[in-house]
């Protein structure tokens, strides 16, 4: 049989140029356990990693002493890059500019110069990954921003500095379901005060959007439905993003603050599942933003691939049973439950909102370590974002930390915000047996410490995998000083204050805690 032809990425480069970082310790995301003074081999060229092993085994045997450089980081823990798989990068706090005016009085060369720079604050916060859930107004600006914050074919290095960046454009909603922001927070729901739908002119209240500005593509049927995940993903969406529902009667809280919160289904059954179906068969994966036991319960049995918020997903009323319901039939579905946009917003408001969201977070560990001791590790799959933009860029840790306060493992959530960002956010292509081949031949091919040459930089973005510290994938590393395994205060300073080390494909752009130009 003739052999395949190798290729052009995996031939050897002529000259490598290496990286050997020595970490006290190394969170490995895939067992996840922290282990001790290990070294990890990476080809400067590519990006990506060459081997782990243990100090004691390392040996120089990659050719001249000049193309090899030691990083020592024996007094930190070493981590894969972070991923948050909820931000806007072209939104920036809301305690700075609400979004009303962020949208409506900030130009689109302005929103987009913020985005680089937030990107950028983001990367130093240690997330080598974001998954980015609407410009909210800036159009299709964001296939731009990947465009620069990627390694071109034939280029070396990105134009601006940022994360790996995937992309969904201008998400979907329904006619007639964009709200007005709301300045009173006690009197509003999450999807009021984060103010994503609108804005709404208040002279003619049936106009959607100012000024031509809309925060969404609005779409009906089945047939307009099709047409605007057709069009997204023609632009260049990595993702799709459905508001599923939302508060489409916000205009009523004029009269009545109950109806004016009350999220309603934006979709019928048949529409929702046609823009499933559609992303689907043109291989983009679809996030759907969604409250309501109904519409998650919808989603689940529609095979969508991420649930964005969900506080509802244990009530007195269903009690678990929904919980229950996603563990039999949406196993490949991901909840991020963006615990932070919840702490930001309503900590300590008269609304329920971030009590409930505590709640179906702590009855999901409880299902979680109940179904693990029948075999069920991952009843529940979960990912870390927080829907970082309403709150500050490069505060992404604060999803963890949340995550961990309310009882969660600390090894647990270091491996939802590393590998299972890169399990949530990963294209179509790495999934079933096509994704465990790709990862197969990832690994294998380096597994001769051939290393790559210049040509493959450029798959760094889509075409290497990452979220664990491993042969074959992606050279993103964090280095953290601090106790990952100790309290939850312990784990507070090291996420939020403890960030040393930042490296994403190879390249370092963190070291002893300062940003490396």
């Amino acid at each position: 049989m003739a052999s395949m032809p190798v290729p052009e990425e995996f031939v050897p480069s002529s000259t490598l140029r290496i990286y050997h970082i020595l970490a006290g310790q190394l969170f490995d995301s895939v067992s996840r356990n922290l282990c001790s003074l290990q070294a990890i081999t990476i080809d400067r060229n590519s990006g990506v990693i060459l081997k782990v092993q243990p100090i004691a085994d390392l040996q120089s045997t990659f050719g001249a002493s000049d193309a090899e450089e030691i990083i020592d980081l024996l007094h930190l823990t070493t981590l894969p890059g972070f991923v948050d798989t909820h931000v806007h990068l072209f939104l920036h706090s809301y305690s700075e500019t609400s979004w009303d005016d962020q949208v409506t009085k900030e130009s689109l060369p302005e929103r987009t110069l913020r985005a680089g720079v937030h990107a950028r604050k983001t990367l130093m916060a240690g997330y080598t990954t974001v998954r980015d859930l609407g410009t909210e107004g800036a159009e299709d600006a964001d296939i731009a921003l990947r465009k620069c914050l990627a390694i071109l074919p034939g280029g070396k290095e990105p134009i601006i500095v940022g994360p790996r960046y995937y992309c969904s454009t201008r998400a979907i909603v329904s006619t007639g379901s964009y709200g007005k922001h709301y300045k009173d927070i006690d009197h509003v729901s999450l999807s009021d005060s984060m103010g994503t739908i609108g804005p709404k002119s208040s002279l003619f209240p049936s106009q959607n959007g100012i000024d031509g500005i809309t925060g969404a593509e609005a779409a009906d049927g089945i047939d307009a439905c099709i047409k605007a995940v057709r069009r997204q993903v023609g632009a260049g969406a990595d993702w799709i993003k459905i508001y599923a529902d939302y508060t489409f009667r916000s205009r009523m809280a004029d009269v009545s603050a109950e109806i004016g919160k009350m999220a309603r289904p934006l979709f019928t059954r048949p529409e929702l599942k046609a823009m499933i179906d559609c992303a689907h068969d043109l291989g983009v994966k679809v996030a759907a933003h969604a409250h309501t036991t109904d519409v998650i319960e919808q989603l689940l049995e529609l095979g969508v691939d991420s649930v964005e918020h969900g506080a509802e997903l244990f009530d007195n009323e269903r009690g678990t049973s929904l919980i229950k319901k996603w563990a039999e039939v949406g196993a490949k579905t991901f909840w991020v439950p963006t615990l932070s946009v919840y702490y930001h917003f309503f900590k300590g408001s008269v609304l329920r909102e971030w009590e409930r969201a505590q709640v179906s977070f702590e009855k999901v560990l409880e299902f979680r370590d109940a179904e693990a001791t029948k075999g069920r590790s991952e009843a529940v799959r979960i990912s870390c974002g927080g829907d970082t933009g309403a709150f500050p860029h490069g505060e992404n840790g604060l999803e963890m930390v949340l995550m961990r306060r309310l009882g969660a493992r600390w090894e647990d959530v270091l491996a939802w915000g590393t590998l299972g960002g890169w399990e949530s956010v990963r294209g179509m292509e790495w999934e079933g047996s096509q994704g465990e081949a790709k990862i197969m031949q990832a690994e294998a091919q380096l597994g001769m410490d051939l290393g790559f040459n210049d040509v493959s930089r450029s798959a760094l973005d889509r075409g290497v995998p990452f979220g664990a510290i491993r042969t074959g994938w992606a050279a993103d590393l964090v280095g953290v000083e601090g106790k990952m395994d100790g309290g939850v205060e312990d784990f507070e300073a090291a996420i939020m204050q403890g960030v040393r080390f930042v490296m994403k494909g190879g390249t370092v752009y963190m070291r002893d805690g300062k940003e490396v130009l």
